[in-house]
């Protein structure tokens, strides 16, 4: 599996279609995912799946330069519904993993749990069976042997109940080629939607800086747990980057959290979900240190989709490039 900071092919998406997610905030998270996409395609190009009674209106609302592809899907965060892929530089597979929904959190999702295979063979890529659910926003490599996960969600009864922590470290070890399974114990407090993906709490800026969340307020239950977080992540040999500011909102009257950490690296960038929080242009700046080749841009978008449950990290899934 290579890193997400590994040259990439496009960038793929989903645009929102389950109506109970977001309720009356669908407009707003059309707007924020055509945003993105947009956002997205002055780096590298960029697909956009939707079922065909939306395609007229995606196309029109994303733009000319992203492809607008129709298929059929239940929701919109590709990041975990579509394909992990794995590659040796010259030829790509797509891993397709059981979906599901989170723990049959949200129904129907039988479109969603066979998108991955839909897409692939709309592609004509080769692809591999996984009898394991797995999301890929509950996952982060370096691409050079480690896998970094967490406790939180991937031992939750809710996905492999049949299955050992030893013997998921296992099958990612084989499934995705790396030898390392570093297992933080917490995802995000109020990550409830996805369980605690990784996503929201760490990323990799290169083979060996892993940035992490961080949360500088004492009274929130994430300053104790990102700091659990943190020292394993040092104690496991990596450089830590954390981003100390932890923003919270509150949305059609629901508090959410919109970590920075949900930020997806493009050829040549980083899109980083933004709130309006006071730390938005110290934390923008912070990651420009961190990605110095790389143009970093703040997207506001952070609020709706978090009210969603998620952020820009949660709805793009990366396709790698590869030597032809």
């Amino acid at each position: 599996m290579p890193a997400e900071f590994a040259e990439h092919e496009r960038t793929v998406m989903c645009w929102p279609t389950r109506e109970g997610v977001y309720e009356d905030r669908m407009g707003d998270a059309r707007r924020a995912h055509a945003s993105v996409a947009r956002t997205i395609s002055g780096f590298e190009p960029v697909t956009m799946i939707v079922n065909e009674n939306e395609a007229e209106n995606a196309a029109t609302m994303c733009g000319k330069n992203v492809e607008v592809v129709m298929l059929p899907i239940d929701d919109s965060w590709f990041r975990d519904t579509g394909p992990i892929y794995v590659s040796d530089g010259k030829r790509r597979e797509g891993t397709c993993w059981q979906f599901n929904s989170w723990g049959e959190k949200y129904l129907p999702y039988d479109k969603d749990a066979k998108i991955a295979e839909t897409w692939l063979r709309f592609r004509g890529e080769p692809m591999r069976r996984v009898s394991m659910v797995l999301e890929g926003g509950s996952i982060t490599t370096n691409g050079a042997g480690a896998i970094v996960t967490t406790e939180q969600c991937l031992l939750n009864k809710n996905r492999n109940p049949q299955l050992s922590r030893d013997e998921i470290a296992t099958r990612l070890r084989s499934e995705l080629g790396h030898d390392r399974i570093v297992w933080l114990p917490h995802g995000l407090h109020l990550d409830e939607g996805t369980d605690g993906h990784v996503d929201n709490v760490a990323a990799f800026a290169n083979e060996t800086v892993l940035v992490m969340q961080g949360c500088d307020d004492t009274n929130e239950p994430d300053h104790r747990r990102m700091a659990v977080n943190r020292r394993i992540a040092q104690d496991a040999g990596f450089t830590v980057r954390e981003i100390p500011a932890l923003p919270f909102a509150t949305v059609g009257g629901r508090r959410v959290v919109v970590p920075y950490t949900n930020f997806y690296i493009v050829n040549g960038g980083v899109i980083v979900p933004v709130c309006g929080h006071a730390a938005d242009d110290d934390v923008i700046a912070l990651i420009a240190e961190w990605f110095p080749n790389r143009e970093v841009v703040g997207l506001d978008v952070g609020e709706v989709l978090a009210y969603g449950g998620g952020g820009i990290h949660c709805i793009t899934q990366q396709v790698p490039a590869v030597r032809r």
